[in-house]
């Protein structure tokens, strides 16, 4: 049994434990290359977690938040506009696309089936090199590592910005053991804070603003999106958003105890169909595909057990539609510590995988490593597909591959060497 007043204070702890979105994901998709605004992407962040989060609470009932989902946001911005040079009104299109496939899979059992498909251990290889990618991102903006002609990479010279984001970093981790909800967004406040003291960025004319509908609002193109050439890109995005999704429903129902009498999540399809519906908000409004965050955790852990905690939550993201300039003086090294331990804790995972069988670590391996090295997390992935069919048929396990992997695999084999 729960009450009002504590599916109140659910919903407000599950807003401060994923608050950081509405600062880190403007910043991701506005860095320098991209041509997105900061403000147009803070807009479209707000509007698509509260729409979602709202829809969430009142048609699947459950105490689930969404927003624009870390790992997708980075494969957005540096593998789809910055890596492959997609211009960002067709990278929205293609996450147009991907939500359309699922609103129509989300009706039936399809996407359960296609996670089922895909063996653990590539699951738990994609989820830690998306980690591994996310931290090498959050290394950069702190400027902990720079560029190397010799090496590739190096170490950076010591700076302000260094400086202040390992003070972050630690200033994070100290409230994170102090199980404080707001966490993250404590420690971006104190970087920005310092920074602000020791005149590193200026504030802003005025602190409100109305929202921006101009920059990205409606502004995908959703024809570009349909080359053969962005195929991978958009299976990459489904397959990406199909997991983060689906293990979140699964984690936060598990612990939760919300499961119907078969020890299936309640209301799966309904929260599947909110899901897909949340991708093709964020496309129309103007961000990267939005999904159910397992921060929401944080608020059943509390008692937030029915729709009324997402829809407090959903509430909550309104008032940041007007702090945009406000907003955009947070430097990105006060968002970088954010992007280093979500991708410790993303990595965590490889707790779970075994290592005794040569044709299960090689494509596992090949998928964490190539993520962040080809700065890719589409050519990770296809590498990890590939390679498991090729060498589970080498061991004479071909009963262990699934249909749909042998598609999968196939797939990766003409879009590595023919695109």
């Amino acid at each position: 049994m729960t009450s009002q007043r504590t599916e109140i204070y659910a919903g407000i702890t599950t807003f401060l434990t994923m608050s950081y979105i509405i600062v880190v994901n403007p910043a991701i998709l506005s860095s320098p290359g991209t041509g997105m605004s900061f403000s147009g992407v803070l807009t479209a962040t707000v509007l698509v977690s509260f729409l979602s989060t709202l829809l969430m609470g009142a048609f699947a009932r459950l105490p689930f938040a969404l927003a624009p989902g870390m790992g997708i946001n980075t494969f957005f911005t540096f593998t789809l506009i910055l890596g492959e040079n997609i211009p960002w009104p067709a990278a929205l299109g293609l996450v147009f696309w991907s939500g359309v496939f699922f609103i129509i899979v989300s009706v039936t059992s399809l996407r359960q089936k296609i996670v089922h498909a895909i063996p653990s251990h590539l699951r738990i290889g994609m989820s830690c090199g998306i980690g591994l990618f996310l931290t090498f991102i959050g290394l950069k903006n702190a400027s902990i590592i720079a560029p190397s002609d010799a090496t590739f990479v190096t170490n950076a010279p010591v700076s302000w910005a260094m400086c202040l984001a390992i003070v972050g970093l630690f200033v994070t981790v100290y409230f994170m053991r102090k199980k404080n909800p707001a966490s993250f967004l404590i420690g971006i406040m104190t970087v920005t804070l310092i920074s602000i003291g020791f005149q590193k960025v200026a504030l802003p004319e005025t602190l409100f603003s109305m929202p921006d509908f101009e920059s990205t609002f409606f502004k995908l193109d959703i024809w570009a999106g349909l080359k053969w050439a962005y195929i991978p890109s958009i299976l990459t995005l489904i397959i990406t958003d199909l997991f983060d999704s689906v293990s979140s429903f699964i984690g936060v129902s598990t612990s939760a105890n919300l499961l119907d009498e078969k020890g299936e999540p309640k209301n799966l399809k309904q929260a599947l169909f909110v899901d897909a519906i949340a991708t093709v908000l964020s496309s129309l409004f103007g961000t990267s595909a939005a999904t159910t965050f397992i921060e929401s955790s944080a608020g059943t852990e509390v008692g937030g057990r029915t729709g009324l905690t997402s829809i407090v939550t959903s509430l909550c993201f309104l008032p940041f539609l007007f702090l945009a300039p406000l907003l955009g003086v947070i430097p990105s090294y006060a968002t970088a510590p954010v992007l280093i331990i979500v991708g410790a804790l993303m990595f965590r995972n490889v707790s779970k995988l075994e290592f005794d069988k040569l044709e299960e670590v090689i494509p596992l391996f090949l998928t964490v490593v190539l993520i962040p090295l080809t700065f890719s997390i589409s050519q990770g992935i296809l590498w990890g597909f590939f390679s498991h069919v090729v060498l589970f048929l080498l061991a004479g396990r071909a009963r262990d591959i699934k249909p749909i992997m042998y598609a999968l695999g196939l797939g990766g084999i003409g879009f590595i060497f023919f695109s």
